[in-house]
């Protein structure tokens, strides 16, 4: 499998490609949580609008919360939903649904429509759902808790047990029908127990709680402050307020772009991930932080490679256990400094997707490096080692792009917008971090569109402009020519 490398690329393959060796102290991510409000019963560990709670309220709360659920029949290796939004019934939420031995499957109940949450209830196979009293979830979609209406030490004491998956989120897929990724303990501790993925949180840091708990990220913010008894500061609708005290972030390039390093002067650590990160805002930010550029989908684990940014920005290298591999179309491996596709190994690379085995056994496939029953996930993202053993990203193979933390495919986009009446073809680009779709004949209106891809497809794939056209340019082979589609962008008002 290395015929087409040098002696010396065969050694830089394997020693860029793979993180340092290293193991979690934890092997489920609870367990980490647990052992901080042992060793710091009083310190914060969720903060809210004026409402605290200290790792002891916290633990106790959702040893309460995980007792119910024990009740309600959830057992190791369930699913159980958790529909609100950012709260500290949130937080017990997650702890008690990892303390009952399930994995929580989060959505945004505020703008998350009512046919996604069935269809990830049905994916997820689950009975249970999570949620607070301030919201209306159907009760025909499963047995609702409201966890602040949950009595305390109401329920028997539950027996003790751990499954394997934490968390379930789901990504848009090539369909526009969203897949449930499931990731595992390991998973999680493996990226969040280690550096650089720890970020040096330490007992009182402060760490924002800035993202929509469906995104991956989140987990990263929730369960990678708790591990290490940080303080979650949960914003709520003004994020610059939030951040003002903030010590630590983890957020989007987008929304980091939003707040003004000026103003946040406690701010000593940045992570960015979820899509491109100009190169602007990591010199501007690692004036005063320790700025961290990030990469990886979801079914690696929120992320498996990680750079401190030192003046030229690229993706990083593989995180502790992991290991990264640039290959060509037929899995042979690149010579170093040569673009191909990204391949991810190790103990980053998730269980798959729920109740899709093709589509698993297409992406997740077994990994020839490590041998044994190890698989290696296909990222479908561009890159190449540069001199000194660093991933720089050069796009990706296939039209799916990332806004806001969330994974869009164009073509699913593109087919929504195509069943608006009177369309005959349509075409959806990115262009300067905005959705844009096209549709023609310019008989079509802009605003039935809209509300065709709002039925159809998750919230986060509605565009922010429709443009109605006479007809769409195409390349000499017959396809709709996005180049040109961006090109006419800049004349549009």
């Amino acid at each position: 499998m290395y015929d087409q490398l040098t002696p010396a690329d065969r050694i830089l393959f394997q020693h860029y490609g793979s993180g340092r060796v290293e193991r979690p102290d934890f092997d489920r991510i609870h367990h980490a949580v647990e052992a901080q409000a042992r060793r710091h019963p009083r310190l914060t560990a969720v903060e809210h609008l004026g409402v605290r709670l200290t790792y002891q309220e916290l633990d106790q709360q959702a040893e309460h919360l995980a007792n119910r659920l024990a009740v309600l029949g959830v057992r190791a290796g369930d699913r159980v939903g958790l529909f609100l939004t950012r709260s500290p019934e949130m937080v017990v939420g997650i702890l008690a649904i990892l303390k009952a031995g399930a994995a929580y499957v989060p959505q945004d109940i505020r703008i998350t429509p009512p046919h996604h949450l069935r269809h990830v209830v049905s994916t997820a196979g689950i009975r249970v759902i999570l949620t607070t009293s301030q919201y209306d979830v159907p009760a025909d979609l499963g047995q609702v808790v409201a966890i602040d209406t949950v009595a305390a030490e109401a329920d028997p004491p539950r027996a003790e047990q751990d499954g394997n998956a934490a968390v379930v989120i789901f990504t848009s897929g090539t369909t526009g029908v969203p897949n449930g990724v499931q990731v595992t303990h390991a998973n999680l501790c493996n990226v969040l127990l280690t550096e650089p993925g720890s970020l040096g949180i330490r007992p009182g840091d402060r760490v924002g709680q800035l993202l929509n708990i469906a995104f991956d990220l989140a987990a990263w913010e929730i369960l990678g402050t708790l591990a290490h008894g940080g303080t979650l500061v949960v914003r709520g609708n003004d994020l610059a307020r939030t951040a003002e005290s903030l010590n630590v972030v983890i957020a989007t390039p987008s929304i980091l772009s939003t707040l003004d390093p000026d103003a946040c002067p406690a701010i000593r650590t940045v992570a960015v991930a979820g899509e491109r990160c100009p190169q602007s805002l990591a010199a501007t930010w690692s004036r005063r932080a320790a700025f961290h550029n990030c990469c990886g989908p979801t079914e690696v684990t929120i992320v498996n490679t990680v750079q401190r940014y030192d003046g030229a920005l690229t993706i990083g290298r593989p995180i502790p256990n992991t290991t990264v591999y640039i290959l060509d179309d037929d899995l042979q491996p690149c010579p170093i400094g040569e673009i191909g596709e990204m391949w991810a190994g190790g103990a980053c690379v998730s269980d798959g997707y729920l109740g899709n085995e093709a589509l698993t056994a297409e992406r997740y496939r077994p990994d020839p490096f490590l041998g044994g029953a190890n698989r290696m996930f296909r990222t479908r993202d561009l890159a190449r080692w540069t001199a000194d053993g660093q991933l720089e990203h050069h796009g990706r193979t296939d039209d799916q792009v990332k806004l806001r933390g969330f994974r869009i495919e164009l073509d699913s986009v593109t087919s929504a917008l195509e069943q608006t009446p009177g369309c005959a073809r349509a075409a959806a680009v990115l262009h300067e971090d905005r959705l844009v779709g096209f549709v023609s004949p310019a008989t079509v209106q802009p605003e039935v569109a809209r509300r065709v891809v709002e039925e159809l497809l998750p919230y986060y794939c509605s565009p922010t402009l429709i443009v109605a056209v006479d007809k769409l340019p195409v390349t000499e082979r017959g396809k709709i020519d996005r180049r040109a589609l961006v090109s006419r962008l800049d004349t549009v008002a």
